[in-house]
């Protein structure tokens, strides 16, 4: 054998969580890995993992103990694939490599959750060193083990070069129902069907991209908890009844990974009480900012989205434990009314479609947030191909994006999913059991704000006229705002003098 042949196909740096699974995700796909951690007991511990789900072959991952003999184990030109939280640390690794020898022909790869523009001054800052790529990755400790949802964006020479390894370690789904093929002990392999992996575009967009699918990952799991609160607040369920409805929900319309999950959440029981563990977690949500990123983005770029938003809000509202407590005590609520057994069952029909229809907006607002992004950074965005990645492998994984596949094959220019026939007929269909729901949890004092915001992106979207108009004369009036008239020329600037008693309106251009 020669020295080249001996030699690891990828490099890999950081092997935390995500980083070891998806290392042992290539070994499992034929590759070799030359590994490296700061933490040398972590390379040990994906080694020792290696050598025991591959106990009948030759080692798949080799341990290195300094960036220089990282290099020297690989295969020119050399891939190196790297794990490390976002920001300065990735920085950091690559002058490291950069100090080793990496040659202007290698490819660096991110797989964090990097803010996307970080992404595009990487590119041109590592230019002259090394190839940067970036490559999001979704689907959690699971996903990265048996199938991620990948999103590569970067040079396209260097995809040509990524492209079979990333093809081959993604999730697969059957062409089509976009059902997942799914794989879930080591070593098992799913050659065929369609991989949760394909090219986005230029520097910033993988990211990008995943930026707005973590926000729509927000939105999801909030209005699943709201929905959650009125059940067991509003109806009394205990915590494995409110599971039964939601393992009733994800046999339908709202099945997802993230549904799936919070039937499991739900049931699973504290060892030591035997309670119900969900009643003994603290209400404080964390959050890593990927969808406060999303939510400033969505300002920034002039596209409403005030379900994510709303989601980032509810987040920060919970983290106030202390003070909501304080303010619980001076603060009322509505009388609790007991609700007949025909009325419950009829709120859990409602809730079931307010989710179902939240859920839709959802998503509306993060495509129309990734379809002017793409307009503006001239990226050129594929959104049925993005639907389709999304489809498995990832946290927002759901038979759901099957549809939103189909509307944009149908209209590869859709401006915004409420304009589809398909979901336009569903939020027409369902609308009436939202509003129920919406109205029901308000006047019991449970706040549903992400579903409700979603019901009032509905109903705006849903006006011809706003009160935008008043808003303008207002503006005009304390600060010349000025304001177009429907009747006169678009573009044309009108002003008014307010203050005056004949209210001269003044022609602006």
């Amino acid at each position: 054998m020669s020295e080249d042949a001996a030699k690891c196909d990828i490099g890999f740096v950081g092997l935390g969580v995500m980083g070891k699974n998806l290392v042992l995700n290539l070994a499992d796909n034929g590759y070799k890995i030359a590994a490296f951690d700061l933490d040398f007991e972590k390379v040990d511990a994906a080694i020792a993992q290696d050598v025991q789900e591959n106990s009948q072959g030759s080692p798949r991952v080799i341990g290195c103990s300094s960036y220089t003999e990282l290099l020297s184990k690989l295969k020119a030109p050399h891939l190196i694939v790297l794990s490390v939280p976002a920001g300065e640390v990735v920085d950091q690794v690559c002058h490291n490599l950069i100090g080793a020898g990496i040659q202007p022909d290698d490819i660096v790869i991110d797989t964090g959750n990097s803010l996307w523009t970080d992404t595009v001054e990487r590119e041109k800052r590592y230019n002259e060193n090394f190839i940067f790529f970036s490559s999001a990755v979704s689907g959690g400790e699971v996903g990265a083990r048996f199938g991620p949802a990948l999103m590569p964006s970067g040079s396209a020479y260097a995809w040509t070069r990524v492209k079979p390894i990333w093809q081959s370690i993604a999730a697969k789904v059957d062409a089509e129902t976009g059902k997942p093929l799914e794989r879930s002990k080591p070593g098992e392999i799913i050659p065929h069907g369609e991989a949760c992996a394909e090219y986005i575009g230029p520097a910033g967009a993988g990211h990008y991209v995943k930026m707005v699918h973590n926000g729509i990952e927000y939105a999801d799991m909030q209005i699943i908890c709201e929905a959650y609160h009125v059940l067991r607040e509003g109806l009394g369920m205990d915590c494995d009844q409110v599971a039964d409805v939601f393992a009733k929900w994800n046999a339908g319309d709202l099945n997802s990974y993230l549904m799936e999950i919070s039937v499991e959440v739900l049931r699973h029981k504290d060892p030591e009480s035997g309670s119900a563990l969900v009643d003994l977690i603290l209400d404080k949500a964390g959050q890593k900012g990927t969808g406060l990123w999303t939510a400033v983005s969505s300002l920034e770029v002039g596209c409403p989205a005030p379900t994510i938003s709303q989601a980032v809000y509810a987040r920060s509202i919970s983290s106030f434990k202390n003070l909501r407590i304080e303010t619980a005590k001076h603060l009322t609520r509505p009388p609790a009314d007991a609700l007949s057994a025909e009325q419950k069952e009829s709120l859990v029909e409602e809730l079931h479609d307010a989710l179902y229809c939240a859920k839709i907006c959802a998503y509306a607002q993060g495509f129309q947030l990734m379809k002017l992004a793409s307009v503006e950074h001239n990226w050129k965005l594929n959104f049925a191909s993005i639907a389709k990645i999304w489809r498995a492998g990832c946290i927002i994984r759901a038979s759901f994006l099957q549809s939103i596949t189909k509307a944009f094959e149908r209209d590869s220019e859709l401006e915004n999913l409420l304009l589809d026939s398909y979901f336009s007929s569903q939020l027409s269909k369902y609308q009436s059991n939202w509003r129920q729901a919406v109205a029901k949890a308000t006047l019991m004092g449970i706040p549903v704000g992400a579903i409700s915001a979603s019901l009032s992106y509905y109903d705006s979207m849903c006006c011809e006229i706003l009160p935008a108009n008043l808003l303008q004369g207002q503006r005009d009036f304390f600060g010349a705002h000025t304001f177009e008239r429907v009747d006169k020329p678009a573009g044309k600037k009108f002003h008014v003098e307010w203050s005056t008693t004949e209210r001269v309106i003044k022609p602006l251009n």
